[in-house]
């Protein structure tokens, strides 16, 4: 494929991508019927305390205290494990843009000068950025760009993992090249190396993808949330009603919003906001390649990254 009309594709994958908004707007947005059915409930559980059947009813606020302990820990424990989830995968798309730059300087270093070594380069840096796109696309399961489409009807064959599919390509491409430039075994075992890489790095990215967070942490915790706005009203000042209410509120929400916080985390693959910027790496990778192979380098995003529209 030529290396222009790839870099003239990538033009028409942007049209697909919207800007990436992180506001407080879209977090309200995300936990709106959360917090809409923790105020109606404290709203009639606060009514309750004052009915005459439950007015002189007294739960200690140790009681609530000991309950909100116990969420903080759950909380804690599931933002962490969030977290992790949401760190390793930066950590393994920041290993695919290092392994990327590998790939083509070893190819550059390793094949011997001649007519053909441009052409072979720039095949593979094309390949590999276009690899970056398609794992990009597979992850966040979204329709093909007219990157990795063009790239494959080029190519003449398709499969249900296309990044899986430029991978055995890779590795079919330089069986050709160590038989027709007689490379070491040296040169062909890290060669192999960076393939091998690229592909643990693929499975780590599937992993995180098709692990499901345990759905038992998030019952748990909002079973414990509406506990503590049951027993909350019955341990404060019945004489304020309105800061009473307020508190039951307030408290629950909180919770709730460090809860879907973690959500948010847990899933770095999900095509929002908050995921890991592949767009933005693929993009940093694709120059990258593309000043290595001596290509035209496309412009740099002016957005720190974009996300697909579903």
């Amino acid at each position: 494929m030529n290396g222009r009309i790839f870099v003239l594709n990538r033009q028409l994958f942007h049209n697909y991508a919207a800007k990436k908004r992180i506001s407080v707007v879209y977090f309200l947005n995300l936990i709106k019927w959360d917090i809409m059915a923790i105020v109606i409930y404290s709203v009639l559980v606060g009514m309750l305390d004052h009915n005459s059947f439950f007015r002189d009813m007294v739960i200690p606020v140790s009681i609530s205290a000991l309950i909100g302990t116990l969420l903080s820990l759950l909380l804690a424990f599931r933002t962490g494990q969030s977290y992790e989830r949401w760190w390793e995968a930066r950590v393994v798309w920041g290993a695919i843009v290092n392994d990327s730059r590998t790939l083509i300087r070893q190819l550059i270093q390793f094949i011997p000068a001649g007519e053909e070594k441009a052409a072979h380069i720039e095949r593979f840096a094309i390949r590999q950025a276009t690899w970056c796109y398609a794992l990009a696309e597979g992850l966040r399961r979204v329709s093909p760009s007219a990157i990795t489409d063009n790239y494959i009807n080029e190519l003449g064959t398709d499969s249900e993992n296309r990044p899986n599919l430029l991978l055995t390509r890779h590795a079919e491409d330089l069986a050709a090249l160590s038989a027709q430039y007689k490379l070491d075994a040296n040169k062909q075992v890290q060669l192999d190396n960076t393939i091998v890489k690229l592909t643990d790095a693929m499975g780590k990215c599937e992993r995180i993808k098709n692990t499901i967070f345990p759905r038992s942490y998030s019952v748990m915790i909002h079973f414990m949330i509406y506990v503590l706005m049951t027993i909350l009203p019955f341990g404060l000042d019945d004489n304020h009603f309105l800061i009473e209410i307020a508190v039951s509120i307030m408290i629950p929400s909180l919770f709730i919003a460090i809860e879907r916080t973690a959500i948010l985390m847990q899933d770095p693959f999900e095509n929002k906001p908050t995921d890991t910027p592949m767009s933005t790496l693929s993009a940093t990778i694709e120059r990258n390649l593309m000043e290595m192979a001596n290509l035209p380098i496309p412009h740099k995003p002016t957005e720190p990254d974009t996300f697909y529209i579903m």
